[in-house]
């Protein structure tokens, strides 16, 4: 182990075979030619200098595009710093870090400007080892030092930033693009990737965004919402097991309950866990049932009670009823315990909601609702700071494509790399937003009719919400309908076209 190591580096050869350096440490690498990273450039949409014809399908052999078109097109540029860096701060950083962080362990490297080494060591994930961490913090000055990592959240991330250091959170494609600039034979060990990684922000950090302190209600609710799914994905598959359960020895429940997530699905099988127990108990009592769960509606009252009268028709053997009944019986009695967790859980997140002051500007969202809202405030946050214009948002939402274009070819792909939970959000929050916004229904129509299918139409609305999300949070004025539409006289959009006068 070596603390404050002078020495170069060295790295396994990188030079061909043929030539005559093949036995000696590898030089060197030099300044990289790209000022921008590719995790900064892929934060934004690409652009387009002209307007390009677009293919009305795409071919099967270009199925993984959104789209492909043979036009010639403009040289795509990087997105130009926007000038709210904090480069006064960013001169006070003389050493960097690279942190390959580990369940266990971590490895560091810290390089000085000139990028020679001056300090390689690891520490235990212990009280201990984050102890020694300080003590190297300490020794070179929380104020002069900033870390590279791959992760923006966690207990790591968190010990960090209460070390007084500058974090600079980096995306595990980048960091491996930067590894292999280093050793492009493929050699990986963790000191190689903390070298990387400390040698990558003393090039590039100058444009890259630091790790700011959350606020710790934003923390908490976003981690409540997201368990909260986790837990409702959790009710999913063990419906689809009860289900399963039932179809192989009692097809009439399924037959006579269209929703199992309602408990009054769940009951019928606690109280007629058989066929032959809902035959032997009679009419009477499969009414008095429906009454007290309040299932007894004129549309599917009488309808059944028919399916109750033959619901032994079709009768499994003995053996196979006892036992699938039994797991039913269990399957149940689990989802109940889920469900209680998952009401606590939406109680608490209703609760923290409340008290944070943007929940006025995302619960007046149209189609949000009381679920939608807080998920929303979760993922987004309230740094005014983190997303420069609507593109940035749009891109970590995932709604925003990724454009390739080289010589003649144009393709532009759906965008993979991207805040899974705030896509799968913002999916569900568009597709309720065509009930409670009239033009957000003709948008969506309009794009169905021009062949896009329900997911793309949906992110092209999407797409167009992030917009005015990310208008009314910077604002913090609550979304006005009226106001929307006065914008839309204004400014001309298509969309009126399809308003009836």
């Amino acid at each position: 182990m070596k603390n404050f190591a002078v020495e170069q580096m060295e790295v396994v050869n990188n030079l061909p075979t043929g030539q005559d350096g093949w036995e000696r440490p590898a030089p060197k690498p030099a300044r990289s030619t790209v000022a921008i990273p590719s995790r900064v450039i892929c934060r934004r949409p690409a652009g387009s200098r002209a307007s390009v014809r677009r293919s009305e399908r795409t071919s099967s052999r270009e199925d993984p595009c959104i789209s492909l078109t043979g036009d010639r097109r403009g040289a795509l540029t990087p997105r130009p710093l926007t000038g709210k860096r904090n480069m006064k701060a960013w001169k006070e950083i003389t050493y960097y870090g690279g942190f390959d962080w580990a369940r266990d362990h971590h490895d560091v490297v810290i390089v000085d400007r000139r990028g020679q080494m001056v300090a390689d060591f690891a520490i235990e994930h212990t009280a201990e080892g984050w102890q020694r961490w300080r003590e190297q913090v300490a020794a070179l000055g929380a104020e002069n030092l900033a870390v590279c990592l791959e992760t923006s959240h966690g207990i790591v991330v968190e010990q960090l930033l209460e070390s007084g250091v500058t974090v600079y959170p980096i995306a595990p494609v980048s960091s491996k693009a930067y590894r292999e600039r280093k050793a492009p034979s493929g050699t990986k060990t963790d000191r190689l990737d903390a070298w990387s990684l400390a040698d990558a922000l003393r090039l590039d950090g100058h444009s890259w965004k630091a790790l700011a302190k959350e606020d710790p209600l934003i923390a908490e609710l976003r981690l409540l919402c997201r368990d909260e799914i986790a837990l409702i994905e959790e009710r999913t598959a063990l419906l689809n097991q009860l289900q399963s359960a039932l179809q192989e020895y009692y097809p009439a429940a399924l037959e006579a309950f269209e929703d199992w997530t309602l408990p009054a699905a769940w009951a019928f099988v606690e109280v007629f866990p058989t066929p032959a127990r809902l035959a032997a108990a009679g009419q009477r009592k499969w009414e008095k049932f429906l009454h007290v769960h309040k299932l007894a509606r004129p549309q599917t009252y009488a309808k059944r009670l028919e399916i109750f009268a033959r619901g032994s028709e079709l009768a499994a053997g003995e053996a196979l009823t006892r036992s699938k009944s039994r797991l039913a019986l269990a399957r149940i009695r689990m989802l109940r315990v889920l469900q209680h967790q998952i009401e606590a859980y939406r109680a608490e997140i209703e609760k923290l909601f409340a008290q944070h002051p943007d929940h006025h500007l995302f619960g007046s969202l149209p189609g949000a609702g009381p679920k939608i809202a807080p998920r929303l405030l979760g993922e987004i946050g309230s740094d005014r700071a983190r997303f420069d214009d609507p593109s940035a948002l749009q891109a970590l939402a995932g709604t925003a494509p990724v454009s390739y274009q080289s010589g003649q070819i144009h393709k532009v792909y759906l965008r993979r790399h991207c805040n899974k939970s705030l896509r799968a959000t913002i999916h569900l929050w568009a597709n309720l937003s065509r009930r409670a916004s009239p033009w957000a229904a003709l948008y969506y129509q309009s794009l169905r009719a021009r062949g896009k299918s329900h997911a793309s139409a949906l992110r092209s609305l999407g797409q167009r919400w992030l917009k005015i999300l990310w208008k009314i949070w910077q604002t913090r004025r609550s979304y006005d309908p009226d106001l929307h539409t006065r914008n839309q006289l204004q400014h001309g959009s298509w969309i009126l076209r399809f308003q009836s006068p």
